[in-house]
């Protein structure tokens, strides 16, 4: 390993002139491909163009923006921090990605799609009515302008930690930016800004993977440091759901959250509509998945090679960074700093995975406030221009929010990016993930249940997680990191470094400078057993979300009077049972239905009036 870096030296490098000019071309054509699509489109008025492009996108870009997406600065920052801190069990996310994609492509897709609806929240009107489909519409809302707070924030804090500029101004820059070219070319300049920023983010980890490697030693040995001080594990089958991340954790219940990202989100569901066809469409989800696949191989194989690069001198507890988030950025300049212009290309590659969530979230929530809100109640007679204008106006106002949650979370003490952030997002995911579920799989569901299993499942998951983040009981600690490598640490100030130290013990004694002593003050109390159930793993939270709110629904279903499946229109439902055991005998099979009369199903024209009476009942009601 090269010996001359910055951490062992306690020498940060900078950016470049070439680097600033690389990063901000990035900035540069995504706003052009906005100004572009708005030219070419001047003169169409249609909404629904500006939402799902009039249903003619093809596969190829659709597909690449269904992978960047979700694969925001929080993946390629947050995945890398997690390795390092806690070890590789992450990676057993891409079995979870496989089960969300084949979930998404042939359980919920072929249900929204015959809808032709803008809002995948329209189906929750036709299932169980205005209220349902009003608190999970707040829900969506409440929950995207939270993580786009986190993907704003995040590569924004990161850029500061290499650059030294404002993070404020940093933010306000980065904002401005993809609102503008959201608002003006809606879903079409999207799909295209976030196929050529996968590319970026592709091209930016492989290359740091690639450097690092070589200043490693190679795979083999980076491999071997990792291994040698506990960062390599992939065979915890641990069942306790408090183990923070184990085959099952990961796999499953990451599956099931990711599952929800792409079966019922909104931001998902309208690319995924905005193709011509059903089969067009299940493609584009499964051409995504090899992006999904590498990337997060990617990101999990940089967590190792940064900590054989930082292997004995961690920048974290020596104060070279503040956070761990703050690591890849650092190591950027340390391996790529010698090469001008690439740490430049890398930073650009942090922000695409943010701009790509951030305008997916924009375009998304314009398209539920107009469609859930104003055309249901206010605007009802909206359209043409006029709907046009208010659906941009919508992305302009979101823009505003988005920095104001920004700056909201920056004022937080971090932990792991990664898990905060999936945590937050779970609170509410888990719970609509769940009505989703109770409606199209379960026919006997009726709209009391639902609701009561809504506000139920919402209530619980709110206690799990708030009560963690508060309490945080004692539990998994990161894995030991040594500073003896430092050339520069007995430069420190002594008693700075004991006192950053005491606000971190999950590091073992051993980690600590040989005449620095943590000195124990008072009787440890017993912990309340409450907080066992706080040590639940943040991967089964959505999925304990789901399982409370399809259990409360069917319960209080059947205690009310359940639906009678016959009746249900199988328009609504997805036959998942059925598709599951292809290999039963047809005689059997068929009791996979649940009683569902799938030749009960009513025709596109009829969508919009079905959806018109639930609102007059409810009014009425």
């Amino acid at each position: 390993m090269d010996e001359d870096i910055s951490i062992h030296a306690g020498v940060k490098r900078e950016f470049g002139l070439l680097d600033y000019v690389l990063f901000s071309i990035l900035f540069v054509i995504s706003t052009f491909i906005g100004v572009y699509h708005a030219y070419k489109d001047r003169k169409i008025s249609n909404v629904r163009h500006f939402h799902l492009g009039n249903r003619q996108m093809h596969p190829i870009p659709v597909s690449l923006s269904l992978a960047a997406t979700f694969l925001s600065a929080i993946t390629l920052i947050g995945i890398p921090a997690e390795i390092y801190k806690f070890g590789t069990m992450y990676a057993w996310l891409i079995c979870g990605t496989l089960i969300a994609t084949a979930g998404a492509a042939h359980v919920f897709l072929p249900v929204f799609y015959s809808l032709n609806t803008t809002s995948c929240l329209a189906y929750l009107q036709m299932r169980f009515g205005t209220v349902v489909r009003v608190i999970i519409s707040i829900m969506f809302i409440l929950q995207t302008l939270i993580y786009m707070g986190f993907i704003l924030y995040v590569p924004s804090l990161s850029f500061q930690a290499v650059t030294g500029l404002s993070l404020w101004g940093t933010m306000i820059g980065v904002s401005a930016v993809c609102t503008l070219y959201t608002m003006l070319g809606g879903i079409k300049t999207v799909l295209w800004t976030d196929s050529l920023q996968l590319i970026i983010m592709f091209a930016g980890l492989l290359t740091l993977v690639i450097t690092g490697l070589n200043r490693t030693g190679g795979l083999t040995k980076a491999w071997e440091t990792a291994s040698t001080h506990g960062r390599i594990e992939l065979a915890n089958f641990s069942p306790d759901p408090r183990t923070r991340h184990s085959v099952w954790s990961v796999s499953i219940g990451g599956g099931l959250f990711w599952s929800y990202l792409y079966g019922v989100n909104q931001a998902q569901v309208q690319r995924q509509c905005s193709l011509p066809t059903l089969t067009k469409a299940q493609t584009a989800l499964w051409l995504n998945f090899p992006a999904l696949v590498v990337i997060n191989a990617l990101a999990c194989l940089l967590g190792v090679v940064m900590f054989a690069f930082y292997s004995k001198c961690d920048p974290v507890k020596v104060g070279l960074v503040d956070k761990p988030d703050q690591l890849v950025p650092l190591m950027v300049l340390d391996v790529l700093g010698s090469y001008e212009g690439l740490p430049g290309i890398f930073m650009a590659s942090v922000f695409s995975g943010s701009l790509s969530s951030m305008s997916s979230g924009l375009n998304a929530m314009s398209a539920v406030v107009t469609e859930d809100y104003l055309k249901h109640f206010c605007c009802k007679s909206l359209s043409g221009r006029k709907e046009l204008f208010i659906s941009k106006l919508m992305v302009l106002m979101f823009g505003f929010a988005n920095f104001a949650v920004a700056v909201i979370i920056s004022q937080a003490n971090s932990v792991v990016a990664l898990q905060l952030s999936y945590s937050l997002y779970a609170i509410l995911s888990g719970p609509v993930f769940g009505c989703f579920i109770a409606g199209m799989i379960f026919p006997w569901t009726n709209k009391t249940g639902a609701l009561i299993g809504l506000i139920t499942s919402l209530g619980m998951v709110s206690w799990l997680v708030l009560g963690a983040q508060i309490n945080r009981p004692s539990g998994i600690k990161p894995l030991p990191v040594r500073t003896d490598g430092c050339r520069w640490i007995n430069s420190i100030n002594h008693s700075q470094l004991v006192y950053n130290t005491s606000l971190d013990l999950s590091f073992n004694s051993h980690t600590l400078p040989n005449n620095t002593t943590i000195v124990s003050i008072g009787t440890v109390e017993e912990e309340p057993r409450v907080y066992d159930f706080y040590r639940m793993s943040y991967m089964w939270y959505a999925s304990f979300g789901m399982i409370i709110n399809i259990i409360v629904s069917l319960f209080i279903s059947f205690v009310t009077g359940p639906l009678n499946p016959k009746k249900v229109n199988s328009k609504l439902m997805s036959p998942l049972f059925y598709k599951m055991f292809p290999f039963l005998p047809e005689s059997i099979r068929r009791y996979l239905y649940l009683g569902v009369d799938y030749s009960n199903t009513l025709s596109d024209d009829k969508i919009d009036e079905e959806i018109s009476l639930n609102v007059s009942c409810d009014n009425q009601k």
